[in-house]
């Protein structure tokens, strides 16, 4: 396996999604947590609903499938509410696809799809990353340095007095 770009190393996590039935049944104990609700938004191509929960800088994303036959729905049925996948940002999703193919990766689907946002997202197999659904997200350039900018004042913010703060985001 050759050795990541230094770009790559430690790429940061975007969220964590949780499979649910209910968006709104599913959102009220992250709401009593403190946890702010973005906007719902239907992503067609993907067959949910997503609702992005976030708190000091981190995200949860809930999904909901928008019929019983989509990938979301299946999960459900199998296995229940819970955790679905874990996304991971990158800033080039076409050159990471690239590179990973290269390293034999499996994806889920031919190329990249719409994801929240306006971010382009595309999913590892979990057969090849441990049996744990990933997801790289590219987030379109504006929203990508606010984010950035959000996790970089965040972590300044909570860095102990004197102590370096990395943001390589």
């Amino acid at each position: 396996m050759s050795e990541l770009p230094a770009i790559l190393r430690g790429l940061p996590l975007d969220h964590v999604a949780i499979a649910v039935a209910d968006l709104e049944a599913a959102s009220t104990p992250y709401l009593l947590l403190g946890l702010e609700s973005g906007v719902d938004e239907l992503l067609p191509e993907q067959g949910v609903r997503v609702r992005m929960l976030q708190a000091a800088g981190s995200r949860i994303e809930l999904i909901e499938p928008t019929g019983p036959q989509t990938p979301v729905a299946r999960f459900l049925e199998r296995r229940g509410p819970g955790l679905h996948h874990v996304a991971l940002r990158v800033r080039s999703l076409d050159s990471e696809v690239e590179r990973l193919i290269e390293e034999g990766a499996r994806f889920t689907q031919p190329a990249p799809t719409a994801g929240h946002a306006g971010s382009r997202v595309i999913f590892l197999h979990p057969s090849w990353t441990g049996g744990v659904l990933l997801e790289l997200v590219e987030h379109k350039l504006v929203e990508h340095k606010l984010v950035e900018h959000g996790l970089a004042a965040q972590r300044a913010s909570s860095a102990p007095e004197g102590s370096e703060t990395r943001d390589d985001a």
